[in-house]
């Protein structure tokens, strides 16, 4: 095995140990915490109305396990959890396999659509202001500044409330319900903001340092305009640390769709965890969560192949030339 394999190895078997400990460590959180919250065996039974006699709460109770310590209980679902089987839902009475492979390719489209989104906004934002010049270039620039800062720091269901009232009560442009592609834009565009924001500002650091490069500067000598400059030289140097935050990013907008697909009223992983979570629905939460944090770790290792793809500097060298090196 070479050392750029052995490296590539290394890589993932980092991240595959992070998304265990990751993993883990939500099992865990979750598990105690919608223990300390109430007892299951309520939600199980329908909800603290239920007139389920001594008897049939029993049967219940043996069914799911909750006569069994409670060490036992957080072991058998931490099993669960490894081999991905999270069991019944207690509430819905069905898989939580099942409940989330029917929620979450609707979520996983609303998280990636956000994040084309959010770098196309950034990279347009972060263009209008590299190659603005002169007095109005100056004021272009602030606005565009001030207005990433803004987007940066705006809550999502703020974002959202202002886009329902004005292009969807207001205008009328976009529906705030429903299943069709035009029901998509609104809940996309709140996600995608303030993660846009985010990228643009890392972008135009980044940027700003290229711009000064000696291949910048050579390459203006040579004649090339500002325009060709940029997307030819210093945007691809700007970029890299913001494509290194995109695994982040897209973890990020897999946990805000909880709010957004609440907000909009539309079905995804986000909404079953947030019904879950309230109904006290301990294998549904910790399913729903797991899922997610495995899909953050995923999309890491592929913004890892990215980032490395874009930069020949981060690709680990040959074993042969490190030893000539030393």
């Amino acid at each position: 095995m070479d050392g750029r394999l052995r490296g590539v190895v290394g890589t993932i078997a980092a991240r595959v140990g992070s998304a265990l400990l990751v993993v883990w460590a939500t099992a865990t959180i979750v598990f105690f915490a919608l223990r300390v919250s109430g007892d299951p065996l309520e939600a199980v039974m329908g909800g603290p109305g239920s007139q389920a006699g001594p008897e049939a709460q029993a049967a219940a109770a043996a069914t799911y396990g909750f006569d069994q310590p409670l060490i036992v209980q957080y072991l058998r679902q931490l099993w669960q959890v490894l081999t991905l089987q999270f069991g019944d839902s207690y509430t819905r009475k069905q898989p939580v396999v099942d409940l989330i492979a029917a929620n979450f390719p609707s979520t996983a489209l609303l998280a990636t659509l956000a994040l084309l989104l959010a770098w196309v906004l950034a990279v347009a934002g972060v263009l209008i202001a590299q190659t603005s010049r002169g007095r109005a270039g100056q004021l272009v620039r602030s606005t565009l500044h001030g207005l990433e800062t803004i987007a940066s720091v705006t809550p999502q269901f703020f974002l959202g409330a202002i886009l329902i009232l004005v292009l969807a009560s207001g205008l009328g442009w976009f529906p705030v319900t429903g299943s069709g592609a035009s029901a998509l834009v609104l809940p996309v565009i709140t996600l995608a903001v303030p993660v846009a924001g985010y990228l643009a500002h890392v972008m135009h650091g980044s940027l700003a340092e290229a711009d000064a490069a000696p291949f910048a500067l050579s390459a203006r000598a040579r004649g090339a305009s500002e325009a060709r400059v940029v997307l030819t030289h210093t945007l691809r140097h700007a970029a890299l640390p913001a494509l290194a935050l995109s695994g982040w990013a897209y973890g990020s907008l897999l946990s805000g769709a909880v709010v957004v697909e609440a907000l909009f009223a539309r079905p995804g992983l986000g909404r079953l965890l947030l019904e879950a979570a309230t109904g006290r629905d301990v294998p549904v939460v910790i399913g729903s969560v797991s899922i997610i944090a495995l899909s953050y770790v995923v999309i890491m290792l592929v913004s890892d192949a990215i980032e490395i793809a874009v930069d020949p500097r981060l690709r680990p060298a040959p074993r042969r030339v490190q030893e000539v090196a030393l």
